[in-house]
């Protein structure tokens, strides 16, 4: 075994063993939380280890890095999540690769998806992303649509074709009302997908926590945790 690969071994070994305390805690199965690690910076070398490593859900944030190292990688069993910000511009390619688009925002994005997925002859998830530090129906300061806006949000995705409305994320906010709060935060989001499911039942994905708050995620009910830092390592030029 490569030093990295008993690297990414042992760090994923302790980031498993957070998950599977943090469901006991819970009352809940381990099942229940999928791992979707964010391999963004890194190479597609970390990608293929990962992959041997029995991990089968990866995701990036930035279409430059991820569109060549999805493609490097493209003959291993992976679901390629796209989390970052998405400019429309930018669709064309993000849908040749992503299996999940996880920040879907505005009826603009929604259109340049669909039209792009039934182009290409493929069905791309969407998870509609929930800036909890914006206003009601405004957008966060990472993107994000406000409250407000999610269901009308929710009722374009599951018209348009080619696309799968398959639930909510968001990211614990810096500013506003939850600043601070991730517990609360990812609480408000599970309170947001009960209500969803009653007009969309099959949305029932829940995107939340990440490296220094997945066990909050898992305790709010999160179907889906997004860890980079904890298995990958610090990221070049952040410390």
């Amino acid at each position: 075994m490569t030093d990295r690969k008993a690297q990414l071994a042992a760090n994923l070994a302790k980031v498993e063993e957070r998950i599977a305390a943090a469901c006991t805690a819970a009352g809940r199965k381990r099942e229940e939380v999928t791992l979707i690690v964010v391999t963004k910076t890194y190479p597609a070398s970390d990608v293929r280890i990962l992959a041997e490593l029995g991990v089968r859900h990866v995701a990036e944030n930035r279409d430059q890095d991820a569109a060549p190292k999805a493609a490097a990688c493209s003959d291993l069993p992976l679901s390629w999540h796209f989390v970052g910000q998405l400019q429309t511009n930018k669709v064309r390619s993000v849908v040749s690769y992503a299996d999940v688009v996880q920040s879907v925002d505005r009826s603009r994005l929604v259109t340049a998806l669909s039209k792009e997925a039934v182009r290409v002859e493929r069905e791309v998830g969407c998870l509609l992303q929930v800036a909890l530090d914006a206003e009601e129906s405004g957008r966060g300061e990472r993107g994000g649509v406000g409250v407000g806006g999610v269901e009308e949000l929710a009722g374009l995705v599951e018209r348009a074709p080619g696309l799968r409305l398959d639930g909510l994320m968001t990211v614990a906010p810096l500013t506003g009302p939850y600043a601070g709060r991730p517990q609360d935060a990812f609480a408000r989001l599970m309170d947001l997908s009960t209500a969803m499911r009653r007009t969309h039942p099959a949305a029932n994905m829940v995107s939340a926590g990440m490296s220094a708050d997945l066990e909050q995620a898992v305790t709010a009910g999160a179907t889906h945790v997004r860890v980079g830092t904890a298995v990958l390592g610090v990221r070049p030029g952040l410390g």
